[in-house]
């Protein structure tokens, strides 16, 4: 019990040592989010801008067809044209000759210098959105130089346009639009990504935060209760790690409360623990001496006192042993399991006792590989506890009957050991945490930790202990151990105690 308190002052030194100091390094998660948000909206727009440049590209070239078609149509009816309208006509296009061509006739509408070579000539009858795209990005960076030509037929009316529009300029405009289309998705992807910004901090950032924040809250402080987080009323998954974490901290809450409990009981054990084995001692010294004296009565009680007492200053080492880790390795024998029986029989005073009944419908040449004096502890155990809740039982009248039973049962390579009695029984509310240690049923002076020791015995032995949950009036306990046959030797073992006396032991 010392090394647990001692383990439990080292496990706080290392949890404060270890823990985080709460210092952040480098971009927390709302940073990463904005910047995150910023970009993917950016390459939104990027996406979008794309196809738009192409389709403005075309409109353009769309829109300058048009404006010359119309003119070129009034210019064939009117039969002639100045040159001042020639020069307005190429200044709103843009171009540096036009032609028209209807009915097989082409004309020359106007044209303010003789064009030196084409860069390249579109027909827009046969423009794909690919070509469209790929054209526009090699006029916005630069890669066409010179003229292009561009074919097209008149909107309103019969005939073709044939235009002649220097790169420079359809370069100029594409990129006057993109610089537009530029700040517009700044503008759009600044609205865009702090509306969704402040909606994912909401939703997500700010429950996370508190997560974090109640996690370290209570990292600092585990064992005081308002450090545990109050959970929302949110339907989502945060909601559910709300209310996970919420129970997560109160069990801890709780298992740190008791792990100091169980250190601090710890300590006054082993303190306790000392002056008893002293006390021990001195009556073991009282009754050697009672036993020269020559009373027939002192000569047949002394030494069943004298071995009552060396088992209970062994059970002081075995509570010492149990605090620290577990019990101590079971030194495994050949023994006759009627005779240890037999002997907690003896020791409980159940010989020929009025009130309650004991009954042992084990062979008498029934032998297990078990450790006499760990496996005499849990029957004695099972035993006690059957006789305090019979005893204890205000509920019955004299007409009910009081007894335990005994049995055993070879099942191919396991034995089982049935302990019943016809008590009130082991309380639903109780069967959920029956053998672990302090937890008890509530029986005057319990402690809770006979059936833990108990169990864990059983265990070292590999073996099991239940109880067996129905077809019993009472409490039925089953113990389940390793059964191997062995040669039959009479006399393997000697009995823990004489048959011929009884004697009362008080519980653990």
């Amino acid at each position: 019990m010392q090394d647990l308190k001692k383990n439990s002052n080292t496990g706080e030194a290392q949890q404060g040592a270890e823990r985080p100091s709460g210092r952040r390094t480098g971009f927390g998660l709302s940073s990463k989010l904005l910047v995150l948000t910023i970009l993917f909206v950016m390459i939104s727009e990027v996406l979008i801008f794309v196809p738009s440049i192409a389709n403005y590209r075309n409109n353009w070239l769309q829109d300058n067809l048009a404006v010359a078609g119309v003119a070129a149509s009034l210019i064939e009816d009117a039969g002639s044209v100045s040159e001042s309208v020639q020069h307005e006509l190429l200044e709103a296009t843009g171009a540096l000759a036009i032609s028209y061509s209807h009915d097989g006739m082409r004309r020359l509408i106007a044209m303010s210098e003789k064009p030196d070579g084409f860069a390249a000539t579109i027909r827009m009858e046969q423009e794909t959105p690919w070509s469209a795209i790929a054209c526009s990005f090699e006029t916005l960076l630069g890669l066409k130089a010179g003229n292009i030509r561009v074919i097209g037929d008149v909107r309103m009316g019969a005939g073709q346009v044939d235009m002649v529009i220097p790169v420079a300029k359809m370069r100029a405009d594409l990129l006057a639009y993109s610089l537009n289309i530029l700040q517009l998705s700044l503008v759009i992807s600044i609205i865009t990504a702090t509306l969704v910004y402040s909606s994912l901090r909401w939703l997500f950032l700010r429950p996370m935060q508190r997560l974090t924040s109640s996690m370290d809250r209570f990292a600092r402080d585990p064992e005081n209760k308002g450090e545990i987080i109050s959970p929302s009323n949110r339907a989502d998954e945060i909601g559910e790690a709300e209310r996970q974490l919420a129970a997560m901290e109160t069990k801890l809450n709780q298992a740190l409360k008791q792990q100091r409990k169980l250190a601090d009981l710890g300590l006054a054990v082993s303190k306790i623990n000392h002056d008893l084995r002293n006390i021990l001692s001195s009556a073991q010294l009282f009754i050697e001496r009672l036993e020269g004296l020559p009373d027939p009565t002192v000569q047949r009680i002394a030494p069943k006192l004298l071995a009552t007492l060396d088992r209970a200053t062994s059970y002081t080492k075995a509570v010492m042993s149990y605090g620290k880790a577990q019990e101590a390795e079971p030194n495994i024998r050949v023994i006759r399991l009627a005779d240890v029986v037999s002997d907690v029989e003896e020791v409980l005073g159940l010989s020929g006792n009025d009130d309650i009944c004991f009954e042992s419908h084990i062979s008498e040449d029934l032998e297990v590989n078990a450790d006499p004096e760990q496996i005499f502890r849990v029957i004695m155990n099972l035993c006690r506890n059957a006789v305090q809740a019979m005893q204890e039982d205000k509920t019955v009248d004299a007409s009910v009957i009081k007894r335990i039973t005994v049995d055993a049962e070879v099942r191919g390579d396991r034995i089982e050991l049935l302990i019943s009695d016809t008590g009130p029984g082991v309380p639903e509310k109780m069967r959920e945490n029956l053998f672990r240690a302090f937890h008890t049923s509530g029986k005057a002076g319990g402690t809770g930790l006979g059936l833990a020791i108990a169990a864990e015995i059983v265990k070292a032995h590999q073996g099991t202990l239940s109880l067996k949950e129905d077809g019993c009036p009472g409490a039925c306990f089953v113990i389940s151990l390793p059964h191997r046959e062995q040669p039959k030797k009479r006399g393997t073992i000697t009995r823990l105690f004489p048959k011929d006396t009884q004697i009362s032991a008080g519980g653990d």
